[in-house]
């Protein structure tokens, strides 16, 4: 079975699984431009080729005898869009690093055991709810940051599907990025190093 390096692409930065050392390793870029409700990556497409250039340097670092033929495991926030997930595939799979990349969302991460399970995360742009069943998303919700309700989403989560109406459908909250106080009474918060524990080991047919 072929391991894959992990990946997390953050509200902030890109990490990366490094081997050597048993933990994530930060790549960001200085001097980009940050707009607000835009993910930082977004700038990346403006100096597309400096930034594939960089990342392949910080990649060698970590990694000085891996070839080009890695395979990436690159998990994305809840709300990236169809368009966004392209954009990242592409950007690894021609930064000369990988020859294949497989992605998740962070939702479908949290849990290894359950077979069906509801997400609660927040990105720089939405809280989001997926309802997650044998990996797969069943089910999401997007409430925009700058206007939710947090008792609403919490309700929200005993409905976002039919399925979690008849049966004890077990909630975890992704705390992640240290912003999710308000729904810690929803179910099982996932810290930081729990998530990054989860999937500092992950296999390409898991994804």
């Amino acid at each position: 079975m072929r391991k894959a390096i992990p990946i997390i692409i953050t509200n902030t930065n890109v990490l990366v699984y490094s081997e050597s050392e048993e933990q994530f390793k930060p790549f960001t870029l200085s001097g980009l431009p940050v707009t607000p409700n835009i993910p930082f990556y977004h700038a990346y497409a403006q100096r597309i080729a400096e930034s594939q250039h960089y990342f392949k340097e910080f990649f060698k670092k970590l990694y000085p005898n891996k070839s080009s033929r890695n395979v990436f495991a690159i998990i994305v926030p809840d709300d990236t869009s169809p368009l966004e997930s392209i954009f990242i595939n592409e950007f690894f799979l021609n930064s000369g690093t990988c020859k294949a990349v497989a992605q998740m969302q962070m939702g479908q991460t949290l849990s290894k055991d359950q077979p069906q399970y509801i997400s609660i995360s927040k990105s720089n742009r939405n809280v989001v709810l997926l309802y997650i069943k044998n990996n797969e998303i069943k089910a999401s919700r997007l409430y925009d940051c700058g206007n939710y309700d947090p008792q609403r989403i919490i309700e929200d989560t005993k409905r976002i599907h039919i399925d979690v109406e008849y049966e004890n459908t077990p909630v975890f909250v992704n705390n992640f990025n240290m912003n999710m106080d308000e729904f810690f009474e929803a179910g099982e918060i996932i810290s930081p190093t729990q998530f990054m524990e989860k999937i500092a080991v992950i296999d390409v047919e898991k994804l």
